[in-house]
This record gives C-alpha cells, sequence and structure tokens, in this order.
C-alpha cells in the first residue's frame, strides 16, 4: 500500500470512528446508532495501523534507494529495521487486540469474521526483522572496522 492509500484509508477509519462516535450521542448520522462499543474500539485501533504501516513503508524505501546507491550496508539501514521491527511488534500487539475483541462480540446469529487475532507467521516475520537488523549493524560494523584496517 502506498502513502497515498495508506493515508486514504486512514481517513475513512479516522471518519468512521468519529461518525460513529457521534451516532453513539445522539447525532442523526448515516450510520446506525447501535453499533457495539468494542466495534467503535476496533475502529479507533484501526487508526491507530495506519501511521505504523506508514513508518514501515518510509523506512523500506529509504532502504530502497541505498540498495540502488550500490550501499545498503549503512548505519541508518541497521536503524531503520530496527525501528521497522518495532513497528511490526506494534502490528501484531495490535492484531491480537482486535481478534480478541472481534471474538468477544462475534455470536452464532451474528458472526464476526475479522482478518485478526494471533500469526505464528507474523511473529516469526518479528522475529527475523530483529534479527536482521542485528546483521546489519554488525555487517557495518564489520565494514568499517575493515576500512579502518586498510
Amino acid at each position: 500500500m502506498g502513502a497515498r492509500r495508506a493515508l486514504v484509508y486512514g481517513l475513512a477509519v479516522t471518519g468512521e470512528a468519529v461518525a460513529s462516535a457521534l451516532a453513539a450521542h445522539g447525532y442523526d448520522l448515516v450510520l446506525a446508532d447501535d453499533q457495539p462499543t468494542p466495534l467503535r474500539v476496533v475502529a479507533v485501533l484501526g487508526v491507530a495501523v495506519v501511521p505504523l504501516n506508514y513508518a514501515v513503508l518510509k523506512r523500506l524505501l529509504a532502504m530502497v534507494d541505498t540498495v540502488r546507491a550500490g550501499d545498503p550496508f549503512v548505519p541508518a539501514n541497521a536503524r531503520r529495521l530496527q525501528a521497522i521491527a518495532w513497528s511490526l511488534l506494534a502490528l501484531q500487539l495490535l492484531s491480537i487486540v482486535i481478534g480478541a475483541i472481534a471474538r468477544s462480540v462475534s455470536t452464532p446469529a451474528h458472526p464476526l469474521k475479522v482478518d485478526a487475532g494471533f500469526s505464528i507467521n507474523a511473529w516469526v516475520a518479528v522475529l527475523l526483522t530483529f534479527l536482521l537488523a542485528r546483521v546489519f549493524a554488525e555487517g557495518t560494523r564489520m565494514r568499517e572496522d575493515l576500512e579502518g584496517t586498510v
């Protein structure tokens, strides 16, 4: 998802959360005012996801630029990977919360299907990103040591 799509998504989710809150307080809006509070919380958490995804994409693009320049093993990329790993960790924690909320309001009569919750693949990706950040930091340090001895 590009930066513009992320912004549009963020604005849409924010608008829905605000409209839902206003409807709950008696304002006559197009949205139904019987939306359960847990779903409003999910909408607010959806807003929190947008800047985290944007942070990941922004750092990935910066890393691609260093690859294009022919020098990916720079200290900035190690820091970028570390920040990406923390963002992915936050996204996974939010996913677990959103999944738990969805399960709590879902009933057999009104099932709520949300693609959120615990994912072993996502947690492996978080761990591998932290590991890759460490590899980049170590590779950068080793290259600087080598350049210092030559």
